[in-house]
Parts: structure tokens; C-alpha cells; sequence
């Protein structure tokens, strides 16, 4: 095996390849980032810990074809520090030789025949803009668990029915959920699966800003899912779809409902948690025309804010962790957010209101949230 490379664009692809190198492999040969050279100058790049498969493909100036079974942490760390030069690779023995530059390094590979075949994805179900499904799986995954011993709870529910996608998240105090137009494969498709939250970050994180991400997905008897765009792709198993009716609990008959700028709201949470502890909530006071922020920890200090609101229905007192708020608040990139509440002990609905120019009326029509929604349960009060 012998070609040439650009070095960024190698660096990329191996940071790809290597996101699913295991720590501590059950086998030796787990540890090795594959390397395949093809005659139609394609290299590809992967890496494998038999959950989760990710593949990188670049053009490069092959002069000989030829694959490789070589140390893969071993291998970004190099191709990361390398000077920002062209890179070749040569096969000499049981060495693979990398030159950049100056540079010259030597890696003893391992057996290539002991890999286990890379799993193929299932068929194509549709596609969705990178930077679409990148924001949205972001949204959702602070909601996820961290209980291994509750594995749903540590995944992405993902719910297709025609062009309409759902992400969702829940560690059982909240949930997390998106709302997203895709393009299928099939007009009539539906799936219900569960992904490892972990997994589905790192990929959405890792697509090429830009690029159009293609869903592979069966909708029966799945044992995989293929996420691919910009000439990376990944396999991941998938998990117990046993999931809780998610949609159900997004709707309510709402007491009190706020709207409030979602900057200044931040802002005053992130000022006013300074002063809490562990388990320590943020209180909100909400009356006609403002809320009231308020947390102490203990006798030491305390914290009291005004933000404007606009609220209809009743008064509210109400507590919630501010982490939660946080990364509710987080999910939510218009000027306003809504905060709509049933009473101080019941869940409470977070949303943004789509943006309107000034002095723009409302559309009867148009939607009331901008698909995002995150379901927070509130911390009951003791004064």
C-alpha cells in the first residue's frame, strides 16, 4: 500500500474513524484504525468496537492499493501533531511508514485478516439537513439518563411517521423532545428506535457542517441504524425500544403561562445559581408584569432578581432545579421563550415563540412553538 495525502483533511478523517476506538478492547485488534487504499484513489479509514462502527472516506493520490490494520490512537495522535504538509503512507513489512515533512514515523501493524467485517447499514430511509438534525439532537440529549443500568433512558428516541421526525430524551424528571420535517425514502415510512444518546451526539457534532445526513433504517426488526453525510459514516446498535408515550405528556391544560426574552431570563438563572448548592433549587415567583428569581444556600448568601414578563392566567410560585432550566433554556435560540405551568408540584412546559418582526400580529395559522419542546418537573417547596 502507498499514497499521498492532504494532511487536514487525513486529520479529519482519522478523528472520525477514531471516536469508536475502545479504551480497553476485548481484542487486540480492536485497538487498530483500518486503513484501505483503492485503485479509484478513495482511502478509507475506520474504526470498530463491535456497537458502533464509524468510517471516514477522502480522496487521495494512490500509487499502490492496498488495506492496513495499524494502532489508531497511536495514529491520530501522530496525524494531529503532523506539520501542515502533504502525508504519505507506505507498507513496508509488518511496518507502515508515515512521512510529512520532516517527519518520519514508523508503525508495526497488526493482523488485518483477525478484523471483524465491518456491519453494512440498513437501507436508506431519507435524509435531513446536517445542520437541522445536529441542532436537534442537541436539544435533546441533556435529557438523557445516566443510569446504565437503565439503558433506554441513556439513548435518543427516534420516531418517524411520513416526513415528520420526533427526537426525544427523558432521565424520568424531564423530557426533552424536537419536532422536525425530513424527507423520506418512502412517503408512508415509520420507525420507532432508540439510540445511544452518546453515539448520536458525537455523529451529529461530527458531520460536516453543511452536508445532508442520510438516515439508514429499516423500520422492522432493527438491530442497526446508519447515519452517513460528507463522506463519514457510522453504525450503532440499537437499543430496548421499549419507550414511554413521550407525546402525551408535551400537552396540558395550562393555569399560568409566561412569555419572557430568553437572553435576560438566562442570564439571571446563571447569576442566581451562583448561590445555590447541590440540590439547592431556583425559586420563580411569577405575578402580572414580572418574575421574581430567587436562591440562598443556607445562611451564607442569597440571590433576588426581576426579570419583565408577560404573563396570563394565575400567579406562581414555583422551583426547579437550575441545571434543568439551563439546558431547557439552552435548546430554545428565539428572542422569547414560554414558560407554561399547571401548578407549583406539576410538570411545567418549556417552548420558544417563533420570531415575528415588530409590530408583526401573530399568525393564527402559523405554529405556536418552533417545534422544540423540554417538560421539566418542578422541585416541591417547603416555605
Amino acid at each position: 500500500m502507498e499514497f499521498r495525502v492532504d494532511r487536514q483533511t487525513l486529520a479529519e478523517a482519522v478523528a472520525w474513524a477514531a471516536r469508536t476506538l475502545p479504551a480497553r478492547p476485548a481484542l487486540p485488534v480492536l485497538a487498530g484504525m483500518l486503513v484501505e487504499a483503492t485503485a479509484d484513489g478513495g482511502l478509507a479509514l475506520a474504526g470498530f468496537d463491535y456497537e458502533v462502527s464509524a468510517r471516514a472516506r477522502i480522496d487521495a493520490d494512490v500509487a499502490e492499493p492496498g488495506r492496513a490494520l495499524v494502532p489508531g490512537r497511536l495514529l491520530a495522535e501522530i496525524v494531529r501533531n503532523l506539520p501542515a504538509q502533504p502525508v504519505e503512507f507506505t507498507t513496508k513489512g509488518a511496518e507502515v511508514v508515515l512521512r510529512c515533512g520532516p517527519a518520519e514515523f514508523g508503525l508495526l501493524t497488526l493482523p488485518v485478516e483477525d478484523y471483524p467485517t465491518l456491519p453494512e447499514p440498513p437501507a436508506r430511509a431519507g435524509t435531513v439537513p446536517g445542520d437541522l438534525f445536529a441542532a436537534a439532537v442537541g436539544q435533546v440529549v441533556p435529557a438523557a439518563g445516566r443510569d446504565d443500568t437503565l439503558p433506554m433512558l441513556t439513548g435518543v428516541r427516534i420516531d418517524i411517521d411520513g416526513d415528520t421526525m420526533w427526537l426525544a430524551c427523558t432521565d424520568r424528571y424531564r423530557i426533552a423532545a424536537r419536532e422536525l420535517t425530513w424527507s423520506p425514502a418512502e412517503a408512508g415510512f415509520t420507525a420507532g428506535v432508540v439510540v445511544p444518546a452518546r453515539t448520536l451526539a458525537d455523529t451529529a457534532k461530527a458531520i460536516r457542517p453543511g452536508a445532508e445526513v442520510a438516515i439508514d433504517l429499516t423500520g422492522a426488526a432493527d438491530t442497526l441504524i446508519g447515519v452517513s453525510g460528507g463522506g463519514r459514516s457510522m453504525t450503532s446498535r440499537l437499543l430496548d425500544d421499549q419507550y414511554i408515550n413521550y407525546r402525551s405528556r408535551l400537552t396540558g391544560d395550562w393555569t399560568s403561562v409566561a412569555e419572557i426574552r430568553t437572553a435576560p431570563f438566562v442570564e439571571a438563572i446563571k447569576r442566581a445559581s451562583l448561590v445555590t448548592e447541590r440540590g439547592t433549587p431556583i425559586r420563580l415567583a411569577f405575578t402580572a408584569g414580572e418574575v421574581r428569581i430567587r436562591a440562598a444556600s443556607g445562611d451564607s448568601a442569597r440571590a433576588n432578581e426581576s426579570v419583565g414578563v408577560e404573563l396570563s392566567g394565575d400567579d406562581i410560585d414555583i422551583a426547579f432545579a437550575p441545571q434543568y432550566l439551563l439546558d431547557g433554556l439552552a435548546g430554545i435560540d428565539t428572542e422569547y421563550a414560554r414558560l407554561e405551568c399547571a401548578g407549583p408540584t406539576k410538570a411545567a412546559l418549556l417552548t420558544g415563540i417563533p420570531d415575528r418582526k415588530d409590530g408583526e400580529e401573530p399568525d393564527p395559522d402559523a405554529p405556536s412553538d418552533t417545534g422544540f419542546r423540554y417538560l421539566a418537573m418542578p422541585v416541591r417547596l417547603t416555605s
